[in-house]
């Protein structure tokens, strides 16, 4: 599998709707792909509270409509991402968005861990309740967003519903880029499973972004990673890596220490068994 991350910048002096149509021309520029990746929030930006609700959108909103274009025009597996979804009853989301290679909606997954500490995402969005994974069958993708990275009990459920790659758009801070580093590697080992970390660039709302989108193989090996500007990161993924080094050193099969009973529910890929 062939899998582009989109490093995008997100400039507030930018609109939404110019780097909409910026980033779909990105992705269309990524034939040969299999999957491409935009990160969180790119196209408000992950910090600017101040435009969350009135950038929110529905599931058939522009951006979910611009990027089931763009992925059907390119033929991939196209993560776009997450936006700030508005639910019919009015509460938001931070909702990931996943398109098949026909430019369906195959999948979304609304973020469960909300940043903030008592401010902003935190109070203004609703926690999201379902384990997600989607994609073609011998690539199962686990969906997680940015914060979701540092809670590992999250990824084993990913895991254990059959994900093979896990999937993290963010807006990760600048000062906090060594985290990101380090728990995309950890995430890697623990769950013996490819880690595509794909990171927005730039400063919005007076936080600079991390940049540094990453790819991690099943052994913790950093197979790609960017520095902080804006560009598009390709790495070629060995599936099949994922389920030698799952039986050279089966630590997953030697687990004795259960989780608490999850409250989320897992939605699986009904292709994939998952």
């Amino acid at each position: 599998m062939r899998a582009s991350l989109v490093q995008i910048d997100v400039d507030p002096d930018e609109t939404p709707e110019s780097r909409r149509d910026r980033a779909a021309g990105v992705v269309r520029a990524q034939r040969g792909s299999d999957l491409v990746v935009l990160p969180e929030l790119w196209t408000l930006g992950a910090f600017a509270y101040d435009s969350f609700v009135s950038g929110a959108e529905p599931l058939d909103g522009p951006t979910a409509r611009a990027m089931a274009d763009a992925a059907r025009d390119t033929g991939v597996w196209l993560h776009a991402g997450s936006i700030v979804e508005r639910a019919p009853d009015g509460t938001l989301y931070n909702t990931a968005l996943v398109f098949s290679p026909d430019g369906a909606l195959a999948r979304s997954y609304r973020k469960i861990h909300r940043f903030g500490f008592d401010q902003g995402e935190a109070v203004m969005m609703g926690a999201g309740e379902e384990i997600v994974t989607t994609g073609p069958p011998d690539a199962t993708l686990g969906l997680a967003i940015c914060y979701d990275l540092r809670f590992p009990e999250l990824f084993r459920l990913l895991t254990e519903a059959g994900a093979k790659v896990l999937v993290i758009p963010a807006g990760w801070p600048a000062s906090r880029r060594e985290h990101w580093r380090l728990l995309a590697r950890a995430r890697a080992v623990e769950n013996q499973a490819y880690v595509l970390g794909c990171c927005s660039t730039g400063t919005h709302a007076g936080v600079e972004q991390a940049g540094c989108s990453i790819v991690v193989d099943p052994w913790g090996e950093v197979v790609a990673e960017t520095d902080a500007a804006e560009q598009v990161l390709t790495a070629e993924l060995d599936l099949g890596r994922v389920d030698q080094v799952r039986t050279d050193l089966p630590v997953l099969r030697d687990r004795v220490l259960g989780l608490p009973a999850p409250t989320a529910r897992t939605r699986g890929n009904a292709a994939a068994g998952g």
